[in-house]
């Protein structure tokens, strides 16, 4: 097996300034007042600036069992603040990117173009990419495999079967060891998969099914936005953008909503609630419908944990102002406004009162969810913890996968086995979102105990609090290959914590299989 050579990560690359603040473990949480250096008058005052939804992506072609989609990864001048011109990573121009929606049983081949600068204007590296379709069951040369990278001037066409169950889903950029920069710089986006049990139920669609993409940033003086992760701790940023905007508001009708939920942050973690005390009804995570609905007053989120949740404004009259807010997780930094995500603001009756329920079974049968504990064959048990400098993942760093010319794993599940992952968070100071490559996962428990209430539906992402140990139990279907397991505060997994697993035998290399072009390219 070979690989483009590609240098080590840049041990400075702290901040777009060179300097870093002190590094974690908290143990706490720290309130500071603002960390960006542009003028405070620049930054609008929360709940001042529109809500918008962004596009979606139209196919280039389709024929009878495929839709055909292109991207171009570039770097474009926008305004996220008002009358600020802050320099971005876009696809096709816009952050975060297009959502493209997808039907199962129908394939996509979605065409990534990096016409990215051949170095980052600021932090010097070359923006190679590797595009991560977050949640998709894909073969490994098109599931985004860290090292499998798209040179500025090349592209690359990733096949997806869509073949699982509706879920929202989420592309990003998995470019080994710099994955933080490109998802920090915009490089991210949702995608929606249907299928015809989903759209069958009487739940919100059309425009009352709402994309939120949630993150922070931090904006230097001349508008740029500054990378600093803190000793690569994770990014923590002063201004909270929901769909590229600053703390929007948004005009609401008087009935339901459902909102797909993305913790699109680098490093911050969330625990969202609403202004009134009513509940979000979690109707879907990460791998789609929950059995039953789930009413929750608080709603923890890791960073890339998909939540679909439904809020009722009918009962508000209009002019009712409601907040959806942050309460935070513990060994956070939090600024003046962080405590703030969006408002709405209910400013009329409902135009259309179809689809306006939450059916008491949503998903009953979901097969991650009704798979047995006794089907497992066997328990592993792997620690996410920092040695020193370096963040590892069951007792191996990436670093050791690259030495290893990509032969070592963590483990080698068989194909469509059955197995217990025992996670444990020995790290302190820090929370671990785990994300594990190609499968759905049913959580079992946490520190003996059973799930949260938001958890209980299929995930590939899961919350490891400090001092945590969380069972997960899935079965390795769909493909055979090479796939990764790490964490999702990206500046640990550029840093080193990034393992990898094997399912069966015989699988395609996810590097050599299909490797990225020089451009031109063909018409798809």
């Amino acid at each position: 097996m070979t690989a483009h050579p590609l240098s080590r990560r840049d041990l400075l690359k702290v901040t777009v300034l060179g300097t870093a603040a002190l590094a974690l473990p908290l143990e706490r949480t720290i309130r500071a007042k603002s960390v960006s250096t542009i003028a405070a008058s620049k930054i609008p005052a929360p709940y001042t600036v529109p809500f918008a939804v962004p596009p979606v992506l139209a196919p280039v072609r389709s024929d009878a069992g495929t839709d055909y989609y292109e991207l171009v990864q570039q770097q474009v001048v926008t305004r996220i603040l008002p009358g600020v011109d802050t320099a971005v990573f876009a696809y096709n121009g816009v952050v975060p990117g297009p959502t493209i929606v997808a039907n199962r049983g129908r394939q996509t081949v979605v065409r990534q173009i990096n016409r990215l600068p051949d170095r980052h204007p600021v932090l010097g590296y070359q923006p190679w990419t590797s595009t991560h379709l977050h949640g998709m069951a894909s073969r490994p040369e098109y599931d985004g495999y860290a090292n499998d990278i798209t040179l500025p001037g090349q592209y690359k066409d990733y096949r997806y079967p869509n073949a699982q169950p509706a879920r929202t889903l989420w592309y990003h950029d998995h470019g080994v060891h710099h994955t933080a920069e490109n998802v920090y710089m915009g490089l991210a986006a949702q995608y929606h998969l249907y299928d015809p049990q989903e759209r069958a139920l009487p739940l919100p669609k059309g425009r009352y099914d709402v994309p939120l993409i949630i993150r922070d940033a931090i904006f230097a003086a001349d508008g740029s936005l500054r990378f600093d992760d803190r000793l690569h701790s994770g990014v923590a940023g002063d201004v909270i953008l929901v769909n590229g905007r600053p703390w929007p508001v948004m005009d609401v009708e008087r009935r339901k909503y459902r909102f797909r939920i993305l913790n699109g942050c680098a490093g911050r973690g969330l625990r969202l609630t609403l202004s009134t005390g009513d509940p979000l009804v979690v109707i879907a995570t990460d791998g789609g419908l929950v059995p039953v609905p789930q009413p929750v007053t608080q709603l923890r989120q890791g960073m890339a944990e998909r939540y679909e949740v439904v809020v009722d404004f009918a009962k508000y009259p209009v002019g009712t102002l409601v907040d959806l807010r942050n309460l935070s997780v513990p060994n956070t930094v939090d600024y003046d406004h962080t405590n703030k995500i969006m408002r709405f603001r209910v400013a009329g009756e409902a135009t259309d009162t179809a689809d306006d329920e939450v059916p008491a079974r949503l998903a009953p049968d979901n097969p991650v969810m009704t798979l047995p504990e006794s089907a497992a064959t066997r328990t592993r048990r792997l620690r996410v913890k920092k040695d020193g400098a370096i963040w590892t993942v069951g007792e191996q760093t990436w670093a050791q996968i690259e030495a290893s010319n990509f032969t070592r794993t963590f483990a080698a599940p068989a194909a469509n086995g059955v197995e217990i992952w025992e996670i444990e968070n020995t790290s302190g100071g820090w929370f671990h979102p785990v994300h594990i490559h190609l499968v759905d996962f049913r959580v079992l428990t946490r520190n003996g105990r059973p799930p949260r209430p938001e958890e209980l539906g299929p995930k590939d992402v899961v919350y490891v609090g400090e001092g945590e140990t969380v069972r997960v139990l899935m079965r390795f279907e769909n493909q055979i290959g090479r796939y990764m397991i790490h964490c999702h505060n990206v500046s640990h997994e550029d840093h080193d914590m990034m393992s990898q697993f094997e399912v069966g035998t015989g699988g395609p290399d996810p590097i050599t299989t299909a490797p990225a072009r020089d451009l031109p390219a063909p018409p798809l």
